[in-house]
């Protein structure tokens, strides 16, 4: 979400500054076409500038997948007392909203929540909604075409325009001749294929990318097979009805969210998020919770977010190849594969010894994270074995007045992996500790500061 700043005399609002995070397996150039992620597989190979990955962003393209897919008839289990009463402990305030699902025994999955039905501005975890709304456009144009679909993605153009304005996210372009990648917002003008939209829309969280995604995703929804069309076509649908255009608008996203398992009463994304994309096609009202979210994840391992392959895409593009930031930071997840979403929004008044600052609103200050965490981050799909392992999802809401968001998200993280680590008795996943070994060395990892961004 872009920054906006409005200063009165006693108040100032403030939205979410850029994000710095990247998807999407660094292996996966020639399938997508996205050509940021050469520049990172080069980087880890020491010819090209580009930020070192941790342990947990290595994974390669045939190693993310849904999990779940063998599971067809598992359900989110009840809701188990125990469980969500430890997780009440770590939580800074009782304010917070959140679901946890612990599926690291597939045998005996365990569920916890507290406050999950509370309602939250979801921010920029509304572009997963966009992201199913496109991909069920897909599928209701090519049901049974896969490659088809590969082909839209991959092949149909997008053109940033008006609907950009106006948005402070960087992007990255690929530079092969300086083997560098070069990070600056969305200009008008600026050309790339679908997936790499989306890609942007995910990864960095790019307002004006997200603006141009929904853009097209009406199209699809309008033209179908006959996209991607025309420039003339396009000015000529754009010029429609308002009255038309939100209609369109508005079933492409909440066809998405169901054909993603969910009820739009309770996750939904309702207009552009973009003043150009506002101005040219009306919306509607932003809403999520915990439980609703927590339910995203679960259909996600499933392959049954739209289908098996729209939910292995979306797990593709939530991945973090990049640097990791608020909850998804915790230096706990350093060697795990983490699949990550967050939305943040904070507004601020005039008050005496206050400073308003990034995260830490005074009159608002929500931060929205959602994260699927596997511990170690490989799958085994290599075919080396695998040491006991973690594997749980998470939704989180806060609105803790001024105090550090995305550190308190940051910390929250390391405390429930802690959490999930002594519930199986993991620190090391080559290891097996005694209670007594697990219980001294938790007790000297709490006493460290948590890291800071």
């Amino acid at each position: 979400m872009k920054i906006q700043v409005v200063v009165w005399s006693m108040l100032l609002i403030v939205l979410t500054l850029p994000q710095a995070i990247q998807a999407y397996p660094v292996d996966g150039v020639k399938y997508t076409g996205i050509q940021r992620l050469e520049g990172y597989r080069l980087g880890q190979l020491g010819k090209a500038r580009s930020r070192k990955l941790p342990p947990g962003a290595l994974l390669k393209l045939d190693q993310v997948k849904p999990r779940l897919l063998k599971a067809k008839g598992m359900q989110i289990p009840p809701l188990d007392k125990k469980f969500s009463a430890e997780v009440r402990k770590l939580l800074r305030s009782q304010s917070y909203g959140i679901a946890i699902l612990d599926l690291s025994d597939l045998k005996h999955p365990v569920y916890a929540e507290h406050n999950a039905e509370k309602h939250f501005n979801p921010g920029s975890v509304g572009k997963l909604a966009v992201a199913m709304g496109v991909f069920e456009a897909l599928k209701e144009a090519y049901p049974r075409d896969i490659a088809a679909r590969e082909n839209v993605l991959r092949t149909a153009q997008v053109t940033a325009d008006g609907f950009i304005v106006h948005d402070s996210h960087g992007v990255p372009f690929w530079l092969p001749k300086q083997k560098r990648i070069l990070k600056r917002r969305l200009r008008i003008g600026d050309t790339a294929s679908l997936w790499t939209y989306l890609d942007y829309m995910l990864s960095p969280s790019s307002n004006a990318a997200a603006s141009m995604v929904m853009k097209n995703m009406m199209l699809l929804k309008h033209f179908g097979k006959a996209y991607p069309v025309s420039g003339e076509q396009k000015r000529a649908f754009f010029k429609g009805p308002r009255k038309e255009l939100s209609a369109i608008l508005r079933a492409s996203l909440d066809d998405g969210v169901r054909a993603g398992g969910l009820d739009i009463a309770n996750f939904k994304q309702g207009g552009f998020f973009t003043a150009g994309g506002k101005r040219r096609v009306s919306g509607g009202g932003s809403t999520g919770t915990p439980r609703e979210l927590l339910k995203f994840l679960f259909n996600l391992e499933k392959g049954q977010v739209v289908d098996a392959f729209s939910s292995r895409e979306i797990k593709r593009l939530i991945y973090m190849t990049q640097r990791r930031i608020r909850y998804a930071s915790s230096p706990a997840l350093k060697g795990s594969a983490v699949y990550f979403k967050s939305g943040s929004l904070y507004r601020c008044r005039a008050e005496a010894g206050f400073r308003c600052r990034k995260y830490r609103g005074n009159v608002l200050n929500v931060l929205n994270s959602v994260a699927t965490i596997e511990t170690p981050a490989n799958d085994g799909s290599d075919g080396k074995p695998r040491h006991k392992a973690l594997f749980y999802m998470v939704a989180i809401t806060s609105n803790v007045l001024r105090h550090n968001a995305a550190v308190d998200h940051q910390t929250l993280a390391t405390r429930l992996h802690r959490l999930l680590q002594k519930r199986h008795q993991v620190v090391n996943p080559k290891k097996i500790l005694s209670k007594q070994e697990l219980d001294a060395l938790l007790k000297k990892q709490k006493k460290r500061p948590a890291q800071k961004k």
